[in-house]
């Protein structure tokens, strides 16, 4: 991994820099949730094509061990891999970068605390207080120093993703937002804040907040759809969503299935 690119900057920070690069040019990047273990998910995500995937370690059976070992396998795919964590863990966060995680994605992000914990853990001094070590993948196993990966990784820090997904917010969103590289509707958990028996323009109308906030805060806007269709994209609002999560491989295996258990043929 260290041959091909500059000293102390491995595949990792290239795939930040190009997730970060493609963001703020404004395209669409297209991923999905991974829940399920073993090597052939991230295999077959990465020969789908996906721009990224999302490990999720807030709603599924995955363990640490389980999206260390994707991690592993999203690096040697050249797949760009962030993982879903439900709280700000110094300890896991720390260790999911090391293994090569692009990003971390933050679950119901309320105020800006929230966003500046998660930052301060993803970022070395000066910039943050997470702990440094050479021993591992994102740094090349150390083999060209401390002061090359220090270099690559203040040049190409971890994405953060921040989720919006309860109707209002401690702080306000722009504020919440600034200094992060996306914000991200969490439709779902969003909907259920608003009540399932809202109007579906009020889910619409949060939205597009957050997409508003977003501008506000020269980030990317993001969000989650059950399916990638115009229809599903205009229902959420998100039709200007440049970092989309849809589904997850759960749901996709789900919908396959169905439409062969459905079929007329």
């Amino acid at each position: 991994m260290t041959g091909s690119h500059p000293p102390g900057r491995t595949g990792v920070h290239a795939a930040r820099a190009r997730l970060r690069a493609a963001l703020r040019a404004g395209d669409r990047l297209v991923g999905t949730f991974v829940k399920l273990p073993g090597a052939d998910v991230v295999a077959v995500a990465a020969q789908a094509g996906l721009d990224f995937v999302v490990i999720d370690l807030e709603h599924s059976t995955l363990d640490e061990r389980a999206a260390v070992d994707h991690l592993r396998l999203a690096v040697l795919h050249g797949l760009p891999a962030l993982v879903r964590v439900p709280a700000v863990d110094p300890g896991q966060v720390n260790r999911l970068l090391e293994a090569g995680a692009v990003g971390i994605q933050l679950s119901t992000v309320r105020r800006r605390a929230d966003t500046e914990a998660l930052r301060a853990v993803s970022r070395y001094a000066p910039h943050g207080r997470r702990s440094v070590s050479l021993a591992h993948p994102a740094a090349g196993y150390g083999v060209a120093g401390l002061d090359a990966y220090l270099a690559a990784e203040a040049a190409d820090p971890p994405l953060l993703v921040a989720q919006i997904e309860t109707a209002t917010t401690d702080d306000p969103l722009p504020e919440l937002l600034r200094g992060l590289d996306v914000g991200f509707v969490g439709t779902t958990d969003l909907a259920v804040s608003l009540g399932l028996d809202a109007e579906p323009a009020a889910l619409r109308r949060r939205v597009e907040e957050v997409a508003a906030a977003t501008d506000t805060a020269a980030i990317a806007f993001g969000g989650w759809v059950p399916r990638r269709t115009a229809d599903a994209l205009a229902g959420a609002g998100l039709g200007p969503a440049g970092y989309l999560v849809v589904g997850s491989d759960l749901q996709l295996l789900g919908a396959g299935l169905r439409g062969l258990a459905e079929s007329s043929v």
